[in-house]
């Protein structure tokens, strides 16, 4: 009596989930390395001799707050003793970028628990929100993009909570670090993160009206330019996709 031969299952023809993850943290290694001096510039200045926060305040903040510019302002505005309300509202308008960034993502994401959104939301930051968006933007139906996000988001917050004592530790040894003039690795990083996104006519117009908007609203109090400059880019976007409709 012979064996009857058994199939072997065929192999997934999309990524595990742990190929995801590492793949995610790979692509966030070039926006990374524009971090690295932000991080380490922010645990520096935030308890320099001007600041208020003591290097624990400083790690905690990047720890619970993880928003590189908002942790800038919200240390600047403890160290001229600025109300803690203002803080807040100020900090609240830098970040709304981030609601349009949700609203981007949501429509691939919401089919996740809330086990997978609260960390994700937690961990949302512009270099991340990119990689997402190139990772969705690829329709090849993989089941595990998510675990591509988290791959970045992780590798993301463990790169800001080391540069952050990084800073601390060289902000003891090293008087007024930031007119050593690295942040402008940040300034780098970003066009470098904007650029790839513009694909079409529409998206060109957004980021066109949306740059020249930033810098004439640049003197407006609280940072209140950015939300401008990111409402009339998204509306100018809009307006212009009725003329030239983008093709998928």
């Amino acid at each position: 009596m012979t064996d009857t031969p058994t199939e072997t299952p065929a192999a997934s023809p999309h990524p595990t989930r742990r190929a995801e993850f590492w793949a995610g943290a790979r692509a966030t290694i070039p926006l990374i390395i524009g971090a690295i001096p932000f991080g380490i510039i922010f645990g520096a200045v935030a308890i320099a001799p001007a600041g208020k926060l003591s290097p624990l305040a400083t790690a905690a903040m990047s720890a619970f707050v993880f928003a590189g510019s908002s942790q800038f302002i919200a240390a600047g505005l403890v160290a001229a003793e600025t109300g803690v309300w203002v803080i807040i509202l100020t900090t609240f308008v830098v970040n709304l970028r981030h609601a349009l960034y949700s609203a981007t993502l949501a429509p691939h994401m919401k089919h996740l628990s809330q086990r997978w959104l609260l960390p994700l939301g937690f961990w949302l930051t512009d270099e991340t929100f990119v990689v997402a968006a190139q990772r969705y933007h690829q329709r090849d139906g993989a089941p595990f993009k998510h675990w591509y996000i988290l791959g970045s988001a992780v590798f993301m917050y463990a790169n800001w909570q080391l540069c952050t004592w990084l800073g601390i530790l060289v902000g003891q040894q090293i008087e007024d670090l930031a007119r050593w003039g690295l942040d402008f690795a940040m300034i780098v990083t970003f066009i470098g993160m904007a650029v790839p996104m513009v694909k079409n006519r529409p998206t060109l117009l957004a980021v066109l009206v949306a740059g020249a908007t930033a810098v004439i609203a640049y003197p407006l109090p609280n940072r209140l330019g950015l939300m401008l400059a990111a409402v009339l880019g998204v509306a100018a976007g809009a307006l212009a996709e009725r003329s030239w409709p983008v093709r998928e």
